[in-house]
């Protein structure tokens, strides 16, 4: 089997993110180097992978988001577990794809439990994962939020949704970079550099 690295980046409460890639900390993100990161909304998640996915050799990116883009947007147990097959199906063949050689996975994932899950499905033989919280202050984030509900691309309730989760991230079993001041391009090339 062909050896890469593997991040996820769990998006704090903003937003889900995880990346599977080979070279990832120590070096870069690879099948060998599974990274978890995890996002809050709002913190560009979506932007800071993309910059990641070009910065690293022979990348893929899923954003978790895109495995449930429905309308109208239900939460359910049912579409909960729909998603994360949806999920796991796409990473796990990314994971086996020789193609690849980095595999970028964000979701906002603000449970211990959800990323626990996804990686039981996960076949991360030849990986090694490691977890990366992407967080920012209550004030950054209501920002960016509000920022993103002036232009309509988000409704007024993600803020008292969002906000009172942030605490969340801190009980995660995750490397934790503080992305309050830095641009989608600065975090990439953090977390490229772990």
């Amino acid at each position: 089997m062909q050896e890469f690295s593997f991040a996820v980046v769990l998006h704090l409460f903003l937003w889900y993110t995880l990346f599977y890639t080979k070279p990832v900390f120590e070096g870069s993100l690879s099948r060998e180097n599974p990274v978890f990161d995890r996002w809050y909304y709002g913190d560009c998640k979506t932007t800071a992978c993309q910059c990641l996915k070009k910065a690293l050799p022979r990348a893929v990116f899923l954003d978790g988001d895109w495995c449930w883009d429905a309308d109208p947007f239900q939460v359910t147990d049912e579409t909960k577990a729909m998603v994360e097959g949806n999920i796991c199906y796409l990473l796990n063949s990314f994971l086996h794809c020789s193609a690849y050689e980095n595999v970028i996975f964000c979701w906002v994932m603000h449970e211990q439990a959800i990323l626990d899950r996804l990686l039981s499905r996960l076949d991360t033989s030849g990986c090694t994962v490691k977890a990366v919280s992407l967080v920012c202050t209550p004030d950054a984030l209501a920002k960016r939020l509000q920022r993103d509900i002036a232009t309509g691309s988000r409704d007024a309730g993600i803020l008292g949704r969002s906000l009172p989760r942030l605490p969340a991230y801190q009980t995660l079993r995750t490397l934790k970079l503080d992305v309050s001041a830095l641009t989608p391009e600065e975090t990439a090339r953090r977390l490229a550099a772990l």
